[in-house]
């Protein structure tokens, strides 16, 4: 089985962030980057079918140069080959233009099965797998935690709400996002380290997307810090109802 896995490079988690000049995305330099932690769990789950089944994995990051630390990450856990789609501009893009990079350099592999990890944990929309999925004109299936190989494709096991899990067939090639959490992640061995040095990584220069960007990032900014008491009066009714008022219309957890 062919399985391409799409990763993306993200700061790691603990980095310290502050808000570039212009406030529309966060400073970069100085920053630490890892590979974002739900397509190193797409990593591994395809990397457990090839031991199963055979076949190769290849590991598939776009960005600037600096993503080939994630991809030298991906072929020292155990991917065969490596594809960096090369792109000084792709921050700039939105899920629907992004895409159409990635399907373009995907159709050229053509895998028999795709898989990302279900969101990112910089931006967290968790749309870029099915909307490559809809593009690709394949079959997919979302917060995927196992992937078992059957006669006659694939068997996934996804996990939904209050603790259920949903189990479906898909014919291949299909394309999955993988949940956090469904297996435990490996490490890279020395000797894996050592073998990544000898394994192919192709440079590819980013397709300019069929589709120019539609949606615009215009601002992020930290969580404004503040604190305010109210108090509630009445009879322990009325102020049960006002409590629940304000969390329906104002806290909105209701």
């Amino acid at each position: 089985m062919k399985i391409l896995v799409a990763i993306k490079q993200v700061p790691e988690r603990d980095a310290q962030l502050s808000i570039a000049s212009d406030a529309r995305w966060i400073e970069e330099d100085g920053l630490n980057y890892v590979i974002n932690e739900p397509d190193a769990y797409a990593l591994e789950e395809a990397l457990q079918l090839r031991e199963q089944h055979g076949g190769e994995v290849i590991a598939l990051c776009a960005g600037p140069d600096r993503v080939t630390s994630t991809l030298r990450e991906a072929l020292a856990k155990g991917a065969d080959r490596a594809i960096h789609l090369a792109s000084d501009t792709l921050g700039t893009l939105d899920t629907l233009a992004l895409a159409l990079v990635l399907a373009d350099a995907i159709r050229s592999e053509s895998p028999d099965l795709i898989l990302t990890g279900l969101q990112s944990d910089d931006l967290g929309l968790g749309q870029t797998g099915v909307v490559l999925a809809e593009l690709l004109g394949l079959p997919h299936s979302t917060l995927v935690l196992h992937v078992e190989k059957t006669a006659t494709g694939i068997r996934v096991k996804r996990e939904l709400e209050d603790g259920w899990f949903q189990h479906i067939d898909l014919p291949l090639p299909a394309v999955l996002t993988i949940q956090s959490g469904g297996n435990k992640l490996r490490y890279a061995t020395l000797m894996g380290i050592k073998k990544a040095k000898t394994k192919e990584t192709r440079t590819v220069e980013a397709a300019t997307p069929a589709t120019p960007a539609t949606v615009e990032l215009t601002r992020v900014f930290l969580p404004e810090k503040q604190k305010q008491t109210q108090m509630l009066t009445g009879s322990p009714a009325e102020i049960a109802a006002q409590l629940v008022e304000k969390l329906r219309s104002e806290v909105r957890v209701l």
